[in-house]
């Protein structure tokens, strides 16, 4: 992508390293827009919401956020109605972001920017950075709730109607804790949520909580003691077991007490100590280990149980190298090389202590979803993803897949100077197919400089219907569909 500036006569012209670099350009424009132009068909069956998560500003004043994880939240909605789609989005109003617009300044410790500069300063003045609610990574449902997610446990309140902020989500307990993951689970036979928070201290723990239908306090599991912390974006569940991979990319929590630097800066990666899956029972709380060789992953597929052991489902890395890769600067410059994950399938046997595993398919993919609400827990057929050709520059993702497990297959779409994200899948009414459905994935087209929302049919992957909107949007995470 080329742009030509000219001055005092003379013809400019400015390449850019990357056509996908407008993904990380702020987006400032907050807009509602009662009819997206459709092209193709919308299912009319389709009346729910789609609310999408995402970073939307990348500097504050003179400063430069640092990675792709510390932009501030936008929320985007598509609601559906007879074939019709509208739009809408907003800055999720955190203390982060306010503090941000009113003072033209970094007020909070983000994933990898520290507001103060100096460390030198920071020590002469007893700057301490407050840990930022900036909640950019998910968005989910508390009872009566929705809420937008990230690794703090900061959860905040929106409208899903106005995207209008509400607060933050305040539960009835005491438990404490400094992160957790933006990826809770849900068992509807059970009617609760589950999630882990990590607390740090002298002694820090591993904190498995569930919280039950129409409550709002929440129940400890187990609590398992740690001396390092490993940071871990999301965990597994199967019916009866909590699945945590323990990856040796940990932290020393007294160093991020005492030298206030951000929380990306306090990990190591430490190979030799392998990657070890706790299994906690849902109703006793006991621990089982299961040792593996090193690897790293941000995303749980699936997880389930056999008569052999558990099986676990996800995008694993060699290493955990991804993480500094998803800096801003890398990301634009493309100088460094995105790994690519691949999806794994570990077997965790009921009386071994060394967990092995195979690779599904070759293919490149990230940002999986199943169809939860009918295969979550129990063996399933079908994975969605984001994905990268391996010749591609950067090997950024620029297609969607669909990973037939059974047969080792993969679907795929895919579109010139266009960049999908994260593939939602959401069922048909009276459906009996895994895959009886639609997939939603917004689609930024570098050439057009604007996104779309695309919806491909689940099951043979072509494309239905798509609506532009007037805008681009930036790469976001993750979003959910609520019907």
């Amino acid at each position: 992508m080329a742009d030509i500036a000219r001055r005092r006569g003379l013809t400019i012209l400015v390449v850019s390293m990357n056509e996908y670099n407008l993904g990380f350009e702020t987006l400032n424009d907050e807009i509602s827009v009662g009819a997206l132009p459709v092209s193709g068909e919308i299912p009319p069956w389709l009346s729910g919401t789609l609310v999408r998560n995402g970073p939307a500003k990348f500097e504050v004043g003179d400063r430069k956020l640092n990675h792709w994880f510390d932009g501030f939240s936008m929320l985007h909605s598509f609601s559906f109605s007879n074939g019709a789609v509208s739009y809408i989005n907003k800055f999720l109003q955190s203390k982060a972001y306010q503090h941000a617009k009113k003072n033209n300044a970094i007020g909070y410790s983000e994933f990898a920017t520290d507001p103060c500069r100096s460390f030198f300063k920071r020590a002469l003045t007893g700057f301490a950075p407050k840990t930022t609610d900036n909640a950019l990574v998910n968005v989910s449902r508390i009872n009566d709730a929705f809420v937008a997610l990230t690794e703090t446990p900061a959860p905040i309140a929106f409208d899903k109607e106005t995207l209008e902020t509400v607060g933050c989500y305040d539960y009835e307990d005491t438990l404490k804790g400094e992160t957790t993951t933006a990826h809770p689970h849900y068992d509807a036979e059970r009617g609760e949520t589950v999630n882990v928070v990590t607390s740090f201290g002298r002694k820090s723990y591993y904190n498995i909580y569930r919280l039950r239908k129409h409550s709002n306090t929440r129940e400890v599991v187990a609590s398992i003691p740690v001396s390092n912390p490993a940071y871990m974006h999301s965990f597994g569940m199967t019916k009866n077991y909590i699945v945590l991979a323990e990856y040796p990319f940990t932290l020393v929590p007294l160093h991020l007490l005492l030298f206030g630097k951000p929380f990306f800066e306090n990990l190591v990666w430490k190979p030799e100590r392998g990657t070890t899956f706790l299994l906690v029972h849902r109703d006793t709380g006991e621990v089982k280990k299961v040792v593996a060789d090193s690897f790293f992953s941000f995303h749980h597929i699936n997880a389930f149980e056999t008569q052999d052991g558990i099986v676990v489902d996800l995008v694993g890395f060699p290493d955990a190298s991804i993480v500094k890769a998803l800096c801003l600067e890398n990301m634009r410059t493309g100088d460094v090389p995105i790994p690519a994950g691949q999806m794994r399938r570990y077997t965790l046997g009921w009386d071994e202590t060394k967990a092995t595993y195979e690779t599904i398919v070759d293919d490149a993919i990230e940002l999986p979803r199943i169809n939860y609400e009918k295969v979550s827990t129990k063996p399933y057929s079908v994975v969605y993803g984001a994905g990268a050709e391996p010749a591609h520059p950067n090997n950024f993702l620029n297609r969607l897949v669909k990973v037939n497990i059974k047969e080792r297959r993969v679907a795929e779409w895919r579109e010139e100077n266009c960049y999908p994200g994260e593939p939602v899948f959401v069922s048909s009414p009276e459906a009996e197919r895994e895959d009886e459905g639609v997939v939603l994935s917004v689609v930024l087209n570098a050439h057009t400089h604007r996104s779309f929302l695309l919806v491909l049919d689940a099951a043979s992957f072509e494309e239905k219907g798509r609506a532009e909107v007037p805008h681009h949007i930036p790469f976001g995470f993750h979003g959910h569909y609520f019907s």
